[in-house]
Parts: structure tokens; C-alpha cells; sequence
């Protein structure tokens, strides 16, 4: 591996060099190192994470305007950084049945003093006035979407924060993407339900949903109505909802709160999967369909009202007390 060398800092080198020495740095951040081993490479470490406070500085400050080719090679040297394989999940190493996540201590990356400023270099990026669309959409491409939403399955909870801040305004800002994004988001939620059964960022997830289904405009277009039914409602499934249920909540009411005629789909929804042998996920169930209810007008409520009573007759006679 070449030495990792400190280079100049950019106020102490022309305006008109700034740009090179600005594709230098990004070509010192691409250098991976092993954080399993503390002792290794420290001052090489070091090196590096102040390189990248520096170009967190330079793109915040906006002190000069970031040409194409370095941008270019700016997410290049993200994506060499913060897209990898992820450790497997504590319970697959061992093979036993997952613990509960609430009760979990979290993994942690270690590389986190580096990938936490890379995180923090997308984002300045993402949210600067600088930033033109038109040039960034060509490196913040569907790929790169695709691969950044692959991450919120990582355990450290750190690492999905910033993916949720980055991938909301990246949402915000890339009208091209919105559609893409809305039917990944689906897709990974389609495997969660119907075949993995475990993923660490669903709560994040449904946290950037609710906030695009805040800005929907009404009459409410079919497809966003389809991903409600196909995407939202089955989340009520899994044995894992404890986890993400506030959140998945306060999407289905907004559904319900922008369109009042959803609500018979909903209530018959939150019926087709309402747990039989599960106390706890009951009680989840009951404050949901209080929320959803308060939303729901006469006409609606009379459509569903007959198995809705059947189902509160249920838990009526339930041995649970909160429950009944």
C-alpha cells in the first residue's frame, strides 16, 4: 500500500489549485483500513479522518464551486467507502432464533470515525445550494439510490440515522428519483414480509414514508393508494412489528386522515392479519385502530362495522388485561 501523507490545507494554497487538491484528498480517503485491529496504521488513520473533516469544511463552507470531475470522483471515493458487505446479523453467526432487537445491544462499526464524515460529506453534498441536480443525478444515480437503501439493513443504528436524513433529502431534492425510490422501498419491504422476516431499517424506512405521505397531493393517485394496501398494510404481519409499529401507525393514519375513504380498506386490513395468540401485538393493534377510527366517518365505519364488532367481541373475553 502507498504511505499515507498529509497534503496542504486549502487556505493555504491558491484559489486556482483548489480543485486539484481537492481530488488528491478524495484519492487519500479511497485507502481502507482494518479497525479490528486498534493498533494498525493509527497515524495513517488519523491522516485520513482529518482529510475528510476537511472536505466535510470545503463542501459546507462552499467556498468554491465543486466541478463536475470532482464530483464525480467525490461519490466515487463514497461509494468505495460506505457501500460493502454487511456483517451478518449477531443472530445468523450463531444460528439461534434472533433475539428481541429492543432488548439488544446494538452492533457497532468500527470504522465509524471514517464513515460517519463520509456519511457527513453526502449529505453537505446532498443539501447544498451549490449542488445543480442536473449535474449530480448522473453520480447520484439509481444505482447509487439502490445501494444506499441496501444499507439500512446495517445493525448500527448510528449508520441508518444517516441514511434516513441523507435518503429524505435526496427524496426532496432528486424529483427524477421519487418514483424509483417509493418502489424500492416497496420491494424491500415485499422481502421482509414474504421471505426474510428480519431487516434492521424498517423503522427508518416507514419514518421517510410518513413524511412523503404528509406531502401527497389530493384526489390521491392510484399507485400510492396500491402501496398502502401491498406495502403498508402486510407490515402488520411479521413478529418483529414492536420494533417499527409507531411508525408504521402514524403512516396508515396519515393514509386514512388525506383520504377518509381508505379507512374500510384499512380496518379490514389491520382484521385480515389481527394476532390470534399474541398479547402483546394485540394491544399494538387496539391503539392503531383507536387512531384509525378517530379519522373515520359514519359511511366509511358502517361498511366494516360488522367483523370489526366480531373482532372486539373477541378481545372482550381475552385473559389479557390490557386486552380487554
Amino acid at each position: 500500500m502507498q504511505s499515507v501523507e498529509p497534503l496542504p490545507l486549502f487556505r493555504d494554497v491558491p484559489v486556482s489549485e483548489r480543485q486539484n487538491l481537492f481530488l488528491r484528498k478524495l484519492q487519500i480517503c479511497c485507502f481502507q483500513f482494518d479497525f479490528g485491529d486498534t493498533l494498525k496504521s493509527v497515524r495513517e488513520k488519523e491522516i485520513k479522518r482529518q482529510t475528510l473533516l476537511e472536505l466535510v469544511d470545503f463542501i459546507q463552507s462552499g467556498s468554491g464551486k465543486i466541478n463536475e470531475n470532482c464530483q464525480e470522483e467525490m461519490i466515487r471515493m463514497v461509494s468505495v467507502n460506505i457501500f460493502r458487505s454487511l456483517p451478518p446479523n449477531s443472530h445468523e453467526s450463531t444460528g439461534q432464533e434472533p433475539a428481541d432487537p429492543e432488548e439488544e445491544e446494538p452492533y457497532l462499526e468500527p470504522s465509524w470515525p471514517h464513515l460517519q464524515l463520509v456519511y457527513e460529506i453526502v449529505l453537505r453534498y446532498v443539501v447544498s445550494s451549490d449542488t445543480d441536480t442536473k449535474v449530480a443525478k448522473r453520480y447520484i444515480d439509481h444505482s447509487f439510490v439502490l445501494k444506499l437503501l441496501d444499507l439500512f439493513d446495517s445493525e448500527d443504528p448510528r449508520e441508518r440515522e444517516y441514511l434516513k436524513t441523507i435518503l429524505h433529502r435526496i427524496y426532496g431534492k432528486f424529483m427524477v428519483h421519487r418514483p424509483f425510490i417509493r418502489k424500492a422501498i416497496n420491494n424491500i419491504f415485499y422481502r421482509f414480509v414474504y421471505e426474510t422476516d428480519r431487516h434492521s431499517g424498517i423503522g427508518e424506512l416507514l419514518e421517510i414514508l410518513g413524511s412523503i405521505i404528509n406531502g401527497f397531493a389530493l384526489p390521491m393517485k392510484e399507485e400510492h393508494k396500491l402501496f398502502l394496501v401491498r406495502a403498508l398494510i402486510p407490515l402488520h404481519k411479521p413478529k418483529a412489528i414492536s420494533i417499527y409499529h409507531q411508525q408504521l401507525s402514524y403512516c396508515i393514519t396519515q393514509f386514512v386522515e388525506k383520504d377518509y375513504k381508505l379507512a374500510d380498506t384499512v380496518i379490514r386490513g389491520l382484521l385480515k392479519y389481527w394476532p390470534v395468540t399474541n398479547c402483546q401485538k394485540e394491544v399494538l393493534f387496539l391503539g392503531e385502530l383507536e387512531e384509525v377510527l378517530e379519522a373515520t366517518q359514519p359511511a366509511e365505519f358502517q361498511r366494516c362495522m360488522v367483523p370489526l364488532f366480531r373482532q372486539i367481541g373477541r378481545c372482550l373475553t381475552s385473559s389479557h388485561f390490557q386486552v380487554c
